[in-house]
């Protein structure tokens, strides 16, 4: 069977609009070298490499937490200035990067995202936040949540991309 076929509805529904989203995502960076890739287009230290890595990383970690729990987030409030740092680079295309390895790594995260979300018995199934200033203290997510947070991250960020490259040389995703 294939993922396709294992996929409800409403699972259907929720990975067809993270497609659309990642799609957007993507669409920003198209033709660009990786110089451009890395290059800041305004005040923000946002790039378009950055992005697209970002997002990448973000979405593994929300599929790793509905198959692992609070286990596999970051503990924030044990964090070291080496941590907060490799997390800011999170957000850069570093030199040893390229705009096509991170595109590569994304597709790769979304594969995996399309087969898990096909195999989850239940999307209702929750897990414990872990503890973070910014999660309300003993809540749960279920799957369904997470992966709406996931689509509401990508398709935020898919904004941001859209104006770093409007920016950059006057491309648009849309319009």
């Amino acid at each position: 069977m294939t993922v396709k076929e294992l996929i409800t509805d409403e699972r259907a529904d929720l990975l067809a609009m993270l497609a659309q989203h990642r799609h957007f995502l993507r669409f920003t960076t198209r033709g660009l070298t990786d110089e451009q890739a890395r290059q800041r287009t305004t005040a923000s230290e946002l790039c378009l490499g950055g992005l697209v890595k970002h997002v990448a990383e973000v979405e593994r970690g929300w599929v790793d937490f509905i198959l692992d729990g609070p286990s596999a987030m970051p503990d924030h409030a044990s964090m070291t200035e080496a941590d907060w740092a490799r997390r800011a680079d999170g957000f850069r295309l570093l030199p040893e990067e390229t705009l096509a390895g991170v595109l590569d790594d994304y597709a790769e995260v979304a594969r995996r995202t399309d087969e898990v979300v096909a195999a989850l018995p239940d999307l209702g199934a929750t897990q414990p936040l872990p503890e973070a200033p910014w999660f309300e203290a003993g809540a749960r997510w279920s799957a369904r949540r997470v992966l709406m947070h996931i689509v509401a991250e990508t398709a935020q960020h898919a904004g941001h991309a859209d104006i770093i490259r409007e920016s950059l040389d006057g491309a648009k995703s849309m319009g």
